[in-house]
């Protein structure tokens, strides 16, 4: 339920609570997103838990709970994994003599682990890109917005 008293709407450069400021661009907001942290200070964290956004910001108090980022995180996670795995299963094997188990023993692992470790950044990217463009209930926060 969204809280009755949210953050007021400020433009870029100034002064959150804290001294903290709003990002000055797309690129620094998505990078705040990448980094798991709230795409609005750049202090809080984003995530309670591994895949779970904090309902609040605890540095700027920024109300999260309107983020929809559904599937698309996984969608640039497998993305991304293909596109790294792809040369290296092409480099395994055309230029090694493994088996197809072998071939497997390496992949696998490395598919799992890429595609583990890119959820969170790709979920936090798409949270701070619905904030940044005012998506689903989020008010858009900068200067000319």
């Amino acid at each position: 339920m969204p809280d009755s008293n949210p953050p007021a709407p400020v433009a870029a450069g100034t002064a959150l609570p804290g001294g903290l400021d709003l990002p000055r661009s797309f690129g620094a907001a998505m990078l705040r997103g990448l980094r798991c942290t709230c795409p609005r200070c750049g202090s809080g964290r984003l995530f309670g838990r591994w895949l779970k956004p904090v309902d609040r910001c605890a540095a700027c108090g920024m109300d999260w709970t309107p983020q929809r980022a559904d599937d698309f995180p996984a969608y640039i996670a497998i993305i991304v994994t293909g596109h790294l795995l792809a040369p290296l299963m092409i480099a395994l094997a055309k230029d090694f003599d493994l088996s197809p188990l072998g071939l497997a023993a390496v992949l696998f692992p490395t598919a799992i682990a890429l595609m583990l470790g890119l959820l969170q950044p790709a979920k936090g990217l798409v949270i701070a890109l619905q904030w940044w463009h005012g998506m689903h209930g989020f008010v858009r926060e900068r200067a000319g917005g």
